[in-house]
């Protein structure tokens, strides 16, 4: 599927152990941020180029849902999603730390260009299979990350119903929807692969 991307809206901290190691407070409500469409690229096994020089980049896999219409009140995520995919946040680590201690908005350590790569994308099976399939991190052929919607501190229809009543949600919006725990550096010449249940959905190498 070659989907057309409009915003691209990720949650922070919807995993309570992520949050844990990472030291912050788990939060109340969903944690919204965005990431420019520019951030997007496939995880087709090809080489990704992300930047040097800035410090550390942690990775970050998520499952990721589209929307296929225009979110109105009352409207269950089943209803208003037609596909998912998996994804990894990339972050520039150090740079956010810098930036949250001034209070300054997260875009230079989460929307630099290739930092949203995508796997091919899957009809969505319903919100029930989603939470009941574990998805996988692979790095260096080694597990990294593993978690499922069920361990969301937030759902994916709060999730949707948040967004939609705060920002709004259309046709080709995406969700990454958090990450579990297990995050760590991203260096040039690692490879990457992400599994929902047991099947590989893409991967790609650090460039």
């Amino acid at each position: 599927m070659t989907a057309f991307i409009n915003n691209v809206y990720c949650v922070g901290r919807n995993y309570k152990l992520h949050a844990e190691e990472l030291g912050n407070a788990v939060p109340e409500e969903p944690m919204i941020f965005l990431k420019p469409n520019h951030a997007v690229a496939a995880l087709n096994g090809e080489s990704l180029a992300l930047p040097q020089g800035q410090g550390t980049i942690h990775f970050e896999g998520e499952i990721v849902i589209r929307a296929a219409r225009d979110y109105t009140p009352g409207m269950s995520v089943n209803e208003l999603v037609d596909h998912m995919a998996l994804g990894i946040d990339f972050t520039l680590r150090d740079v956010q730390s810098v930036i949250k201690a001034k209070g300054h908005p997260w875009t230079a350590a989460k929307g630099f260009k290739n930092s949203a790569p995508l796997s091919a994308w899957l009809p969505f099976p319903g919100n029930k299979e989603v939470e009941q399939t574990p998805f996988t991190v692979m790095k260096n052929g080694t597990q990294v990350q593993r978690g499922q919607a069920s361990d969301m501190i937030f759902s994916l229809q709060q999730i949707v119903d948040y967004i939609g009543q705060h920002y709004g949600l259309s046709e080709g919006d995406i969700v990454f929807t958090g990450t579990p725990e297990g995050v760590g550096p991203a260096e040039q010449g690692d490879t990457f692969e992400l599994i929902w249940g047991e099947q590989s959905l893409g991967s790609c190498e650090i460039g």
